[in-house]
């Protein structure tokens, strides 16, 4: 909202400077954005209001003329210039004269240039100055003619001290269209500097007919128009409004376009209450009816756009078709125009939720839509139409015919609020003397009774629907004394001690972990495509769930896996990298018949490409599912977790030999593989790419803080190979698990160090090769007793695997 502190003082007296007006406002709820200066650069002492004291003809131009101006100064001034709007003979026009000197726009450059305006010799004419139009002065965009100033403007002051200007640019909360307004913002700032507010007077003769007697009003569908009330002016005459009208509305953001019309946004910048005007005699049957469009298919705006209707769009249709778009914008076929002579003002209260649906699926958004959709007074039309035939009859001339047509449903009453002095120290934690209390509200519109002592009934303005309880008044009170007043006091309280949910500190302790390993932490969109499910592989027996209306066809269902969407990030990355390893620690929804989907957070990871950065040791190898397993090992220890297994696994999303189940316990957590590649090249990934998807809450149940440590042994430790054969299909774990169960007490480890098939190995056979550890904490180890456990390790392996030493 563009309010110019020119309009703001006809209201209300400004006793700060602007940038403490912006502060206090900016403090009060009503963030300033900008403050624009109007004619800030115009020098005092080279640019005047001017009075034309002659016009001659130019002797060397048909199309030019010399104006002699008088400024003020000893001497009168005469200038050269080609405005079509100056002719020879004139006399007596206020302009806006700029000298030698002076810092102008140039009218012609594409951009916004700025020139030292010096004396110069036109066609044979030496002109030391210039009458000057809006654009030269930074105005507007007219440049074709010149300012004619009113005839009150006085000669010989600088321009700065009579057009010049201060606008602030308010941001207006959404909950307060009652300043969408110059009025709204000026009782605001009478509160805010404790001035006082005057309203506009509205009165005037209503000399015409009864307004009954010339137009009926019909609000066939009451449950969008709550209240409609027409004016009506006879006898105007079409015409540019006064130029400190039109200054006003283009400082406010509106262009002027004729007496009436102007008179009409005037108003609703001034009031906050949208107007239209009609033509009177294009109003067929004499009759106005506020009704849906129904069978009206389409309608030609103001604008000349032929729009297509939905049929609860709003109408205002007279007695045979529509002549506007109700809380839009109005019609071409009903328009003022320079032969108008009779004029109808529409002011009315229309459905904050119609208006904003029609304005949405027309895509015409104006300022009357958005005041309409945020809701406004009720009472306030009345007022309206009464102030806009006031300043037509002012601008325009005419009759006013006698009262208003006012149809109405029944009008909601006033609200009161029983509002207690004790609230303020309740909510806020400081008191204020009920003086001041008193006077801030009452400053706001807010009506006062004191019931009780300290306790008040607080009638609350109609144009405050934001305002429904006792903490309301306590904001207003609180926000017009000052919100930077109130003290900064510590709490008393202990403050509550902090709870870390155990899940959650599990969650971060995770990604610290993958992200020491050299992976990087990813987000990706929680609503998931058919198309990449598809891509992926996967189906499920129940509906996903679905969002009723999409954004885009790629964010559709709540997705039950994070591995297509990773697998698409991991995909994107590698065009730009040699190597990508990423996780994603997140919920997926898992469908449930007839219930809301099963939220599960869950981890998934993905690798391809190189497994380290190039360096002057040379190539690197490529990642592979060990380094996948090396990574989710290292977790599962981190997490405290040590009775852990994988389990060969057979998945059709993933490579069979290459694929495991990660079991805890007799819980299976997860899957861990190299993925199929049929898979990897519809993602258009040409490397081997290894993912891994656990249920992170159920690895989060066996994790485990408690830390044992042991003294680490004096003693030196022994080491012994030993290689089996056995049956291709035994996992090397199993074999490793039978060791340590044999080698006890004093088997420190067994690691795998070769896995051998061929001759001399049987077909359907596999040879493993262990490096075995043995030590004692309390002496050195012998040979023999190193001897029998490897011979008790052997019969152990022999009896429960079948497993025989290879020789």
């Amino acid at each position: 909202m563009k309010v110019p502190l020119s309009w703001l003082k006809d209201y209300v007296e400004i006793k700060l400077p602007p940038e403490q007006l912006a502060y206090k406002l900016t403090m009060a709820g009503f963030e300033v954005a900008e403050i624009h200066r109007v004619g800030e650069l115009w020098d005092r002492d080279k640019v005047f209001v001017g009075q034309i004291v002659e016009v001659k003809p130019h002797p060397n131009a048909d199309r030019l003329t010399i104006a002699v101006v008088d400024y003020g100064a000893s001497e009168l001034v005469e200038v050269v210039t080609g405005a079509p709007n100056i002719k020879v003979g004139q006399s007596g026009q206020k302009v806006a004269l700029a000298l030698a000197g002076a810092r102008l726009v140039d009218p012609y450059a594409p951009q916004k240039t700025y020139f030292t305006l010096k004396p110069t010799k036109i066609r044979g004419v030496l002109s030391p100055g210039m009458v000057c139009s809006e654009k030269e002065l930074d105005l507007s965009d007219e440049h074709e003619t010149v300012i004619i100033l009113p005839d009150d403007a006085p000669v010989g002051i600088p321009l700065a001290d009579y057009l010049g200007d201060i606008i602030l640019d308010i941001e207006v909360p959404t909950n307060r269209p009652d300043c969408l307004s110059i009025l709204g913002i000026a009782r605001e700032v009478a509160a805010l500097t404790d001035a006082e507010f005057h309203p506009p007077i509205i009165d005037y003769p209503e000399e015409g007919p009864e307004a009954k007697e010339l137009v009926e009003v019909e609000i066939a569908d009451s449950d969008l128009c709550s209240r409609y009330t027409a004016a009506v002016v006879l006898g105007v005459e079409i015409k540019p409004s006064p130029y400190l009208v039109q200054r006003r509305l283009r400082a406010a953001g509106m262009r002027p376009i004729n007496n009436v019309v102007d008179a009409t946004n005037y108003v609703m910048l001034e009031l906050g209450q949208p107007i239209h005007a009609f033509d009177y005699d294009k109003i067929r049957g004499r009759k106005i009816i506020v009704r849906r469009a129904r069978e009206d298919r389409t309608f030609t705006t103001l604008d000349g756009i032929t729009r297509s209707l939905f049929p609860d769009t709003l109408l205002i249709a007279d007695a045979e078709g529509p002549v506007a778009i109700a809380g839009v914008m109005g019609g071409m076929e009903s328009e003022v125009t320079d032969k108008t002579k009779n004029v109808l003002i529409e002011s009315a209260n229309f459905n904050r939720v119609s208006i904003r649906r029609t304005s949405r699926l027309l895509g015409l958004r104006t300022e009357a839509s958005l005041r309409f959709e945020k809701g406004l007074d009720p009472y306030l039309p009345p007022e309206g139409g009464k102030r806009t035939a006031q300043l037509i009859k002012e601008w325009a001339g005419g009759t006013i015919a006698k009262g208003l047509v006012d149809v109405h449903t029944p009008l909601p009453p006033r609200r009161t609020i029983t509002f207690h002095l004790s609230e303020l120290e309740r909510f806020i934690g400081i008191s204020y003397p009920k003086e001041q209390v008193s006077s801030i509200l009452g400053k706001l519109g807010f009506e006062l009774k004191e019931e009780e002592p300290q306790t008040y009934t607080v009638t609350v303005p109609t144009h405050r629907g934001d305002v429904t309880e006792p903490a309301d008044l306590v904001e207003e009170v609180a926000r017009i004394a000052g919100y930077d007043l109130i003290p900064t006091e510590m709490i008393p309280a202990p403050s509550s001690p902090q709870i870390f949910p155990e899940l959650l500190k599990w969650e971060e302790a995770a990604k610290d972990v993958l992200v020491a390993c050299g992976l990087y932490e990813v987000k990706t969109y929680a609503l998931i495509s058919q198309e990449l499910l598809d891509q992926f592989g996967l189906s499920y027996p129940l509906p996903l769930l679905s969002v009723a209306n999409p954004m885009t066809p790629e964010h559709v269902f709540l997705r039950p896996t994070l591995l297509p969407s990773l697998l698409r990030t991991l995909a994107y990355n590698l065009r730009f990298q040699d190597g990508v390893k990423i996780f994603e620690l997140a919920r997926v929804y898992l469908p449930r018949e007839n219930d809301l989907p099963q939220e599960r957070i869950t981890l998934a990871i993905a690798m391809a490409g190189e497994a380290e950065e190039l360096s002057w040791f040379g190539s690197s190898r490529r990642l592979d599912f060990f380094d996948l397993k090396g990574v989710v090992e290292e977790l599962v220890e981190r997490m405290g977790i040590s009775n852990y297994q994988f389990i060969p696994a057979d998945e059709r999303a993933f490579f069979p030999g290459q694929t495991a189940w990660l079991k805890v316990g007799e819980d299976t957590i997860g899957i861990l593989g190299k993925l199929n590649p049929d898979i990897a090249e519809a993602f258009e990934v040409e490397e081997e790419v290894f993912m891994a998807e656990f249920n992170f809450e159920a690895l989060a149940s066996h994790a485990s803080s408690r830390r044992e440590f042991k003294p680490v042994s004096r003693y030196p430790a022994v080491v012994q190979d030993i290689a089996v054969v056995v049956d291709e299909e035994i996992p090397a774990e199993e074999v490793r698990k039978v060791i340590m169960e044999a080698g006890k007490p004093f088997i420190r480890s067994a690691v795998l160090f070769d896995l051998y098939r061929g001759k001399p190995v049987p077909p359907g056979k596999k040879s493993l090769a262990y490096s075995l550890t043995f030590q004692a904490d309390d002496r050195t180890l012998t040979d023999k007793e190193v001897t029998k456990l490897r011979e008790r390790v052997i019969r152990e392996l022999e009896r429960k695997l079948g497993a025989t030493l290879r020789g």
